[in-house]
């Protein structure tokens, strides 16, 4: 069996990315273990409202809940060709005195459905923490460079300058935005309930000889005992499949944001002003030695791409469905609903592991200010010369022959921009301290201001909302 296994497909969203608790939600143990709780609680439920139902009979499925055989189902299934009653089947083995009463009066999406929306749940909250982790960590390093100047760029061209610290809050904000849409869906998300085929609850009604008030009381006590305080007010055989598309849709905004800011870093990264954390040994080209390739961001953005793309299969699936269901959705839901997970989460590892490890160069990022600096003073300066007493439209003339000089010097001969020394040369500006106003932090604006705001009125409250969250180890694998 075990030489069997090397020769198989592994998905590297497991191998390579997701941590071992996301892939661990995925997993067949966990998935029929989940399947297991929910039978455990309706069969619970049914003897609180007067079932024939024996202590016994549920002390045997207690003991018997993590006492999974997947081989055993497996072979169950060959037979059957249904997941569920090879699950049933499996499951009543290892509690023989009650394989009578398990799925009373349920159909297989009463298990399967609300299990699903239980995994759904817990992988959400591993989706949560990640990106408090996340902005915790922008956080702290919008804290650090708040003040710190660098060159804005609008159209990837010199624009004015900013500070590092509120590029990284603006960072920081995106995924405030998708932490605050998970909490949406978390805050949301719905029980499907005990509906029977069609959503009807037909099958509970005759179970409790019509009584309706019993069949409300059966839902709200098996969603209880799995955590649900509400149910979907209304459902066919399944929940509606718009429930995936729009968590698959959150995902995918964050993952939005994730190639934003891993793209950013790339463009940073080539412009040796900020550089994602390179270690000792790594190796950054087989070729090139002196390489420091970003892989980590370059990765990130690749799984960014899988999850964007993904989100348009859940929405298909829930376009198609039939009428009260249609089983097209099984094979697609098991598949795009796990990997876009999967794939989330490794992503947010890997932005947790960048975003606490960044490493910046502010001479580098000095000097490619200085360089841009004198074009982009020349509006001060010329306020400053006429408030001292010149012609304005004068000096406008003589601002634009010495940019246009210095800016030939730039581009045609490729020497340094000479823009101040030029203007600090020529009589009409005597009257002008150029170097003092051509100070860096007198052109970031209230940049410097907006990140400690950010940080006080945005930063903090999710900290205190999620303290315990933070410190999540975002140590990478390979």
């Amino acid at each position: 069996m075990k030489n069997q296994q090397k020769h198989r497909y592994e998905s590297p969203l497991v191998a390579r990315n997701a941590s071992p608790a996301m892939a661990g939600l995925f997993s067949q143990h966990h998935r029929i273990l989940t399947w297991r709780r929910v039978w455990l609680a309706l069969a619970e439920a049914q003897k609180q409202l007067g079932l024939p139902i024996t202590n016994k009979q549920l002390t045997e499925l207690r003991r018997g809940l993590e006492k999974i055989d997947l081989a055993r189902a497996a072979r169950y299934e060959q037979k059957t060709r249904h997941d569920v009653m090879a699950h049933l089947h499996a499951y009543g083995d290892v509690a023989p005195a009650a394989r009578g009463i398990l799925h009373m009066g349920a159909t297989s999406c009463d298990i399967t459905d609300n299990a699903d929306l239980v995994i759904l749940r817990e992988a959400l909250e591993l989706i949560r923490d990640w990106l408090v982790n996340v902005i915790d960590a922008l956080g702290k390093f919008a804290r650090r460079y708040r003040d710190l100047p660098t060159l804005g760029l609008t159209h990837y061209q010199p624009a004015q300058l900013t500070t590092v610290g509120k590029r990284a809050a603006t960072w920081c904000y995106d995924f405030v935005r998708d932490l605050e849409e998970v909490e949406a869906r978390l805050a949301g998300l719905r029980f499907r309930g005990v509906r029977g085929a069609t959503g009807t609850q037909a099958s509970f009604l005759q179970l409790f000889d019509g009584s309706a008030s019993k069949v409300d009381r059966l839902e709200k006590l098996v969603a209880g005992k799995m955590g649900f305080s509400a149910c979907e007010p209304v459902t066919g055989q399944t929940y509606s499949r718009k429930v995936d598309a729009q968590i698959v849709n959150t995902l995918a905004h964050i993952a939005v944001s994730v190639h934003k800011f891993c793209n950013d870093i790339r463009l940073l990264a080539g412009a040796k002003e900020i550089e994602e954390p390179f270690e000792t040994t790594q190796v950054g080209s087989s070729a090139m030695a002196y390489k420091r390739n970003p892989m980590r961001c370059e990765r990130a953005t690749g799984l960014a791409r899988l999850v964007i793309s993904l989100a348009a299969s859940p929405m298909q699936t829930a376009a198609e469905q039939w009428l009260e269901r249609s089983l097209d959705d099984s094979s697609n839901r098991r598949v795009a609903v796990a990997e876009a997970f999967l794939a989330t989460d490794g992503m947010l590892m890997i932005v947790a592991n960048v975003a606490r490890g960044l490493v910046v160069y502010p001479k580098v990022i000095a000097a490619r200010v200085a360089a841009e600096l004198p074009f982009m003073a020349t509006e001060a300066i010329l306020m400053t010369a006429t408030a001292a007493g010149g012609d304005r439209q004068a000096l406008h003339e003589r601002i634009r022959t010495h940019s246009h000089a210095a800016a030939r010097e730039v581009k045609h001969h490729g020497r340094a921009n000479d823009l101040l020394a030029r203007i600090k040369s020529d009589p009409a500006f005597e009257a002008v301290d150029i170097d003092a106003v051509v100070q860096a932090g007198n052109f970031v604006g209230l940049a410097p201001r907006q990140v400690d705001r950010f940080i006080a009125d945005v930063v903090t409250p999710i900290r205190r909302r999620y303290r315990k969250a933070i410190g999540k180890d975002a140590s990478l694998r390979v």
